[in-house]
């Protein structure tokens, strides 16, 4: 290491330990460059203004009062939100080798790399202001909570535990070496106060945040994450298409390329079809052009069109953002009555009337203007984009294009808005969510999800040898799998064998694949043996999204193919939650708010450091089984085939595994007994 390097390296760890500054840091303004978090509502009354600067300036001590209220009261007013921009730190934002860190436990360090990679500018969507992805999935309400629990996590020993309330540190607490070291809620509020602006008034207050699934859990990896499971939702959606097997020539039309949309048309490539999406925003659809997740960008509709029409002649995948109003495509489209394969949308509908969805006819600055100056004006141009929207889609899917609620609350707030969209045969929506048709029964039912880890020597070296070692598990696996899950086992299979060549790393030395309850414990198992013998050179961190079969509740994605009626009700995201804190996860995370909107969904989630030791071997065995089983079981519950099937191969695998099985009424018996 250089003196220069030495130097630098000292400074940031200086500033880590250091928390809030004694001497406050210069004012610094916007940087024009980097992509900003819209305008909030302004929805705060003036009692409550005063109340969120009380809160505001209760992290600095009193001699800082005179220079920080009227700073904050500004950025109240300018943003909706208080951000503390002078608090933000000098140093590069991104995920350092582990031992970069200032920490006494080996834990904290891990999950001080993780904050970084989550706030990193290019995995970030609005770095500034501490928001990952989806508009407001936050890792932190401002820049002085960012700067306490990097002190703190610097501090904390093997025998304390960081809570943390929404973004705010409460402190360290005694605790013990098998104690989760971080405890993380986010937005769990009270359930009558849990609508939309309920969300605008609490955080502009300063009181809770929305962590959405990964951002407030430090798990986040960019869009590798995401771009994953839209391949297997792809490549699944392809065989809902009886009539046309594979994905050759396919067409596949969607919008949004944000933070988690944006892996669309990647995915788009990788399983062999023609992408167009939609995206309003220019400086969003050219970010994903420059980082090879889009191979162009066009703004005439009908050119879009002809290029996508001409690479299907060629049967080649390609994948083209239509840099414009999604519903101006749809209809377009309709128009000229071209043949759509699959269809779908991952505009951030959860966040409809704050940036998560435009409306027709505006560009996007007028869009931007129209929802802070009239937001009852910019609601009603929003559901009326909505119903025209859907009546596009619905002349394409008469057609015969296969369309799938994407987990974004598409059919929800399309329906909220008045539009064409209630089923056919008294069904609540016309179209299924992709867990109904797809993914719960294809994947979570057998205990498939979004495993991930994350080589925080951030050494490509180390990932490599990862990717080897977890293909080496799964063509092991696929040799003796049943025909229930082969298919899933050779589709990962085939993800993890070219996962170098496709680069799909975006910030920290990242990997996901799905894998069921048996495939993440032996992985896990292949990754701590390798860093005990110094195949990988230091800890693999270990998580997933809450995008899984057991971490969350949420009626209208993940559980949407759980018919017995629980599907509204948050046990098994809350019981995961716990469970995994008991078994040995390093953090642990329960959220309210997710893809799908705040108040909509409850989410439970972990991450857990490998480091070598029969310590860490024992506790993946333990938390890993019940982190998949959990929501197996429930499933089974509900009468899901494929659960019932996953968890009774799991307790003849599993001493100790007793699960309660449902008995199957007759249909005829209960037809007799209630009559419509």
């Amino acid at each position: 290491m250089s003196t220069a390097t030495a130097s630098d390296l000292a400074h940031f760890q200086q500033i880590l330990r250091e928390g809030i500054p004694d001497v406050l840091p210069p004012a610094r303004p916007l940087d024009p460059s980097v992509s900003h978090a819209p305008k909030r509502k302004d929805i705060l009354t003036a009692e409550e203004k005063k109340l969120a600067l009380r809160n505001a300036l209760r992290y600095f001590h009193p001699k800082h009062h005179a220079t920080l209220a009227p700073e904050f009261a500004q950025e109240l007013q300018e943003h909706g939100r208080i951000y503390m921009y002078r608090l933000r730190p000098e140093h590069p934002m991104h995920a350092r080798p582990i031992d970069h860190y200032p920490a006494k436990s080996r834990q904290a360090a891990a999950i001080m790399l993780m904050i970084q990679n989550n706030l990193d500018p290019a995995v970030a969507q609005h770095p500034h202001e501490l928001i990952t992805y989806g508009g407001n999935g936050a890792v932190f309400q401002n820049w002085a909570q960012y700067r306490l629990v990097m002190q703190y996590l610097s501090e904390m020993t093997d025998e304390q535990t960081l809570v943390m309330y929404s973004g705010h540190p409460l402190g360290l607490f005694p605790s013990h070496p098998d104690a989760p070291r971080v405890v993380v809620t986010n937005g769990m509020m009270i359930p009558n106060y849990s609508t939309p602006d309920d969300w605008e008034r609490f955080n502009a207050l300063g009181v809770t945040q929305y962590g959405q699934m990964t951002a407030g859990s430090y798990m986040y990896i960019g869009p590798q994450g995401i771009v994953h499971g839209t391949t297997i939702t792809v490549l699944n959606a392809c065989r809902m298409i009886k009539s046309s097997p594979g994905t050759k020539g396919k067409l596949f039309v969607t919008a949004g390329l944000g933070g988690m949309s944006g892996a669309q048309p990647k995915a788009g490539n990788l399983a062999g079809v023609v992408t167009i999406c939609a995206e309003v925003n220019p400086a969003a659809a050219h970010k994903r052009h420059s980082q090879g997740w889009v191979d162009e960008v066009i703004s005439d509709v009908d050119e879009c069109i002809d290029v996508a029409l001409a690479w299907q002649k060629k049967g080649e995948a390609h994948s083209i953002a239509y840099l414009g109003n999604v519903v101006d495509l749809w209809e377009r489209l309709a128009a000229r009555k071209i043949h759509v394969d699959l269809g779908s949308d991952q505009t951030s509908l959860h966040n409809p009337w704050a940036g998560g969805y435009y409306p027709v006819g505006l560009s996007y600055e007028e869009s931007n203007a129209l929802m802070v100056q009239d937001p009852a004006a910019f609601k009603q141009r929003v559901q009326e984009t909505l119903r025209r929207h859907v009546t596009a889609v619905n002349t394409l899917a008469e057609q015969g294009m296969y369309f799938f609620d994407y987990g974004n609350a598409f059919l929800l707030e399309s329906k909220r808005a008045g539009a064409d969209i209630a089923g056919k045969h008294g069904e609540e929506f016309r179209y299924p969510s992709y867990v109904e048709d797809i993914m719960g029964p294809m994947c979570f039912d057998h205990g498939f999800g979004p495993f991930r880890w994350v080589c925080t020597s951030g050494d490509a070296k180390d990932l490599s040898t990862s990717d080897r070692i977890a293909g080496d598990v799964l063509e092991a696996m696929l040799i003796e799998a049943p025909a229930e899950i082969g298919q899933q086992i050779a589709d990962n299979l085939h993800w993890i064998r070219s996962a170098q060549q496709n680069k799909l790393v975006v910030g920290s030395q990242a990997r996901i694949l799905y894998a069921d309850s048996e495939g993440r414990i032996r992985i896990a198992q292949a990754f701590n043996e390798a860093i005990k013998k110094g195949e990988i050179s230091a800890p693999i961190v270990l998580g997933r999204d809450h995008h899984d079969v057991s971490g969350t509740d949420s009626p209208y994605r993940e559980t949407s193919n759980i018919r017995d009626g629980s599907r509204f009700t948050a046990d098994m995201a809350v019981q995961n939650f716990v469970g995994d804190a008991f078994r040995g996860a390093t953090w642990i995370s329960l959220h309210n708010g997710g893809g799908v909107g705040w108040g909509e969904v409850i989410n439970g989630g972990f991450g857990m450091v490998l480091d070598g030791s029969a310590d860490s071997d024992r506790r993946l065995k333990s938390m890993l089984h019940w982190d998949v089983n959990n929501g197996i079981a429930r499933r089974a519950w509900a009468r899901n085939p494929n659960a019932v099937w996953s968890i009774e191969q799991e307790m003849k695998r599993t001493p100790g595994l007793k699960v309660t099985l449902p008995n199957e009424a007759e249909d005829e018996l209960i037809d007799q007994l209630i009559r419509e």
